[in-house]
Formats: C-alpha cells, sequence, structure tokens
C-alpha cells in the first residue's frame, strides 16, 4: 500500500507540473504552430485565465481606489482646515472693516459737535424678553462725566448720563417713558416734543405738542431744535411712523421711530460741554420749549 502511494502522489506531482507546463507551451506557441491538443487547451484555459485576470483587475482597482480615497481624505482635510482658516479671516477682515467704518463715523461726529466730547464703549446692555435694549452701561472714559450730559451717536441722540458708578455709566435711552427732548421737523420746521414710550415690544417714542396747524408727513426727520440749551441742533432723533391730524386747537398725534438702533450700539459720545446750560435736565427742556410756545 505505501509504495502505490508513493507513485500516485508522484503521479499527482508530475501532473501538476505537467499541466502548467503544457498551458504555457500553448500559449506560446503561434496560431499557425498549434496543434490539436494545444488548441483544446487554450478552449479550458481561456475562460480560467479571464477569470484570475477580472479577479486580478478587480484587487488592482479595489486596491489603487483604496490608496486614491487615502489621499483624496487627507487632501480634503486639508482643504477644509484652510477653507476653515480662510473664512475666519475674511470674517475678521470685515469685522475690521465695519469697525474702522463706524469708527470713522464716529470721529466725523466728534469733529462736527461742537463742545468738548468723550467717546466710550458700551460694555453692558440691559434686555427685555422681547430682546428690546432697555439701558446701556458705557466704560468710563473720563473724570468728568456727570449725569444728564447728552450721549450722543452718528445715527443720532441716544439718550442721557442716568448715574455714574466707579468706572460705570449707566444711559437713559431716547426710548425711556422719562425721556425727552424738544425737536423740530427737518422738511418743514414744526416744533415738537419727543418722549419714549417705554415698550418694552418695540422702540418708539411720540411726537407731542404738534400744532394741528403745522405739516407733518410719514417719513419725516425729527432734529434736535438746539431749544434749551441741552443737545446741539440739528441731531437726528426720530423719523415720523403715524400722523393722526386733530381738529384746529388740538396737537397732532404723532408717533416716531428712533433713528439709533439700541441693540447694535458700541461706541457712543458723551457731550462733556453741551452748548449753553451745561447738563439742563429734561424737565427743563420740556418747559422751555412749552414757555415758547
Amino acid at each position: 500500500m505505501s509504495s502505490i502511494k508513493r507513485y500516485r502522489d508522484a503521479a499527482v506531482v508530475i501532473f501538476l507540473l505537467a499541466v502548467p507546463f503544457f498551458f504555457l507551451r500553448a500559449n506560446m506557441r503561434r496560431p499557425e504552430n498549434l496543434n490539436a491538443m494545444d488548441r483544446a487547451l487554450l478552449r479550458v484555459s481561456a475562460p480560467i485565465e479571464f477569470a484570475a485576470s477580472s479577479v486580478s483587475r478587480g484587487l488592482s482597482n479595489l486596491f489603487s481606489d483604496y490608496v486614491y480615497l487615502v489621499d483624496v481624505k487627507k487632501d480634503n482635510e486639508r482643504l477644509s482646515y484652510d477653507n476653515a482658516r480662510l473664512r475666519e479671516n475674511v470674517h475678521r477682515a470685515e469685522q475690521a472693516q465695519v469697525e474702522n467704518r463706524e469708527l470713522r463715523r464716529l470721529l466725523q461726529l466728534r469733529e462736527a459737535t461742537p463742545g468738548d466730547t468723550v467717546s466710550a464703549q458700551v460694555v453692558g446692555k440691559d434686555l427685555t424678553e422681547f430682546f428690546r435694549t432697555t439701558r446701556i452701561v458705557l466704560d468710563r472714559g473720563s473724570r468728568n462725566i456727570r449725569p444728564h450730559m447728552p450721549v450722543i451717536s452718528p445715527d443720532g441722540v441716544v439718550g442721557t448720563v442716568l448715574h455714574v458708578s466707579g468706572d460705570a455709566v449707566d444711559v437713559q435711552l431716547a426710548v425711556d417713558a422719562q425721556f425727552g427732548i424738544d425737536v423740530e421737523d427737518e422738511r418743514t420746521h414744526a416744533r415738537g416734543f419727543v418722549r419714549g414710550t417705554g415698550d418694552p415690544a418695540r422702540y418708539g417714542c411720540k411726537v407731542e405738542m404738534v400744532d394741528s396747524r403745522d405739516e407733518i408727513e410719514l417719513g419725516d426727520l425729527m432734529v434736535t431744535s438746539g431749544k434749551g440749551k441741552w443737545f446741539p441742533k440739528g441731531l437726528p432723533v426720530a423719523r415720523v411712523t403715524k400722523v393722526v391730524r386733530k381738529e384746529l386747537g388740538r396737537d397732532q398725534e404723532v408717533e416716531a421711530l428712533p433713528t439709533v438702533n439700541f441693540s447694535r450700539l458700541d461706541a457712543v459720545l458723551i457731550l462733556v460741554t453741551p452748548p449753553g446750560e451745561e447738563g439742563a435736565p429734561p424737565d427743563a427742556t420740556a418747559k422751555n420749549a412749552q414757555k415758547g410756545r
């Protein structure tokens, strides 16, 4: 049995060595030199070679795709990082541009405003449940700041200094119900008195004491009149949004929207030495306006 097994193993080895030899021999011969056995071997080996070639190509493509995707992933990560960094740089540049523009406007306002002014940054805000600013806090840039001093911005009247505590300055806004200022219509010079509504849901104010004979229309800009020697003349205060005309002898009902967006305030000017009487309170201004009428 052992000799038969040896012969069988030898025959299997010879067969396994001979088969590739004959296949290789058939594939290396010229077509015109092929005999019947070679053509039979080629017919048998063709599907096997095709299958092996297909598998080989598939594995090669899979490996190439994997290597390619690894490189693409690395490139994408690098590009994403560069893109995020560039977006951040663009955002900073745009922010710096906006800040420079606002600072230029503030500088122009400072040069155009009579009297001494002090610039201050907004460092705090009180908000309502409707995200409306009811009070702002400034950093104290000067020891000369006192209550009732006017606070302005390039967009117009902000309010007045309410009180000073340490290095913080609380500002009463122009939309506060306790704030009032003498104004005139920029177009017709009709006189009135702007007072804040104190509405927590929206920024609004009323223009009081507007004579029924005076001409005021929607969109008219109300500016400081300079009366009362409190705020300089010609500063924007509010723009008219509603006019209800009354019969002769009764004041018109006028509503307006402040020109200043208090939610976006970043920097303001405080008038340390306003024209005329320094720091005249709003009640005195109202009384002067009533006397003038």
